[in-house]
């Protein structure tokens, strides 16, 4: 057996979306199920996201904390972001994220892990990357709005953050993935093992 995700699409009778949103959607599928009856299923339709786990040269990871509306919390979170153009490159998402959100610039990029947040739900696929070699970026600030005016920063060493999530005191996905993530990594065959920041992502291919 070879553990790996493997693409399958099962026969849709029919297909509708009686919601459109701003940045989503929603869809209502009937598919045909092994044997032979038909489901609707609905799930929300996602352009995809990118996340930065953004690693200083103290063992720090950058967060922000920003309030979320459907939970009702004000969580703490890497810096991350819509992949608002079709086909767009993710690394170049990611960066313009980690730009825009924090006012940092990295030297070194990897590819951490990808990841389907809530695929019972929703066709979300998320490219968390791993970002090092810190500076402050060049220019003026980017003009924020809505709830990253409200946005905090801190820098927290990785062991505390690990201790956060086995806690149950943190609890963002691209956060939690992302560190927990990264000490497999470094348990494992280190991180200048893991994929270039241009490596394949069938769930949300572009162009390099």
């Amino acid at each position: 057996m070879t553990l790996k995700d493997t693409p399958e699409e099962w026969e849709i009778r029919a297909s509708e979306t009686p919601f459109v949103g701003n940045k989503t959607s929603v869809r209502t599928d009937e598919v045909v199920m092994p044997d032979g009856s038909v489901v609707r299923r609905d799930y929300q339709v996602h352009p995809g996201s990118v996340g930065v786990l953004a690693l200083d040269d103290e063992d720090r990871v950058l967060l922000i904390r920003q309030y979320r509306h459907p939970v009702r919390q004000k969580l703490w979170e890497i810096p991350a972001g819509l992949l608002d153009v079709p086909g767009e490159n993710p690394l170049h998402a990611a960066q313009r994220e980690l730009y825009e959100e924090a006012h940092v610039k990295a030297e070194d990029w990897r590819v951490l892990t990808d990841v389907y947040t809530t695929p019972g739900g929703c066709d979300e696929a998320v490219r968390v990357f791993l970002a090092r070699g810190l500076s402050e970026a060049d220019g003026e600030r980017f003009a924020v709005e809505d709830e990253e005016i409200d946005l905090e920063y801190a820098r927290v060493p990785v062991d505390e953050l690990v201790r956060g999530v086995l806690a149950g005191d943190l609890h963002n996905n691209c956060l939690v993935i992302g560190v927990l993530s990264l000490v497999a990594a470094r348990a494992g065959d280190g991180l200048d093992a893991l994929r270039p920041a241009d490596a394949p992502w069938p769930a949300r291919p572009f162009e390099s």
